[in-house]
């Protein structure tokens, strides 16, 4: 008997905004290996996150090994991108006092409503 060994493709995808989202999903290839990072078993990852299959998950972590140096300077630009449109959206809307802001116009609403 022989075995026919067959190479698959990464269970990886690139969607239009430049996001890496694994097997076909929502899930990104930047929140699976951080929970591999933090210890998360393949098993756990799937239970955390149930429209992944196994087998996706333990490809996408065998890339992640094979391939650290490539997946970790993608995770880092992901993450200085995700700073920057951070650090844009607080210079637009300041977060400071929004609890505050939130709470005033929920009582102005709730007078107006009693005025109603």
């Amino acid at each position: 008997m022989t075995m026919e060994f067959i190479a698959e493709p990464i269970p990886l995808a690139m969607d239009k905004d430049g996001t890496i989202r694994v097997g076909g999903t929502r899930v990104t290839l930047d929140t699976l290996v951080a929970a591999f990072k933090q210890g998360a078993t393949a098993e756990e990852i799937v239970l955390q996150y149930p429209t992944l299959q196994l087998a996706d998950v333990y490809a996408v972590i065998s890339y992640y090994l094979r391939e650290t140096v490539e997946v970790d300077t993608y995770l880092d630009r992901q993450a200085a991108e995700a700073l920057e449109i951070r650090k844009q959206v607080e210079a637009r809307f300041d977060p400071a006092g929004i609890r505050d802001r939130l709470l005033a116009r929920r009582g102005q609403l709730v007078e107006s409503e009693l005025i109603a």
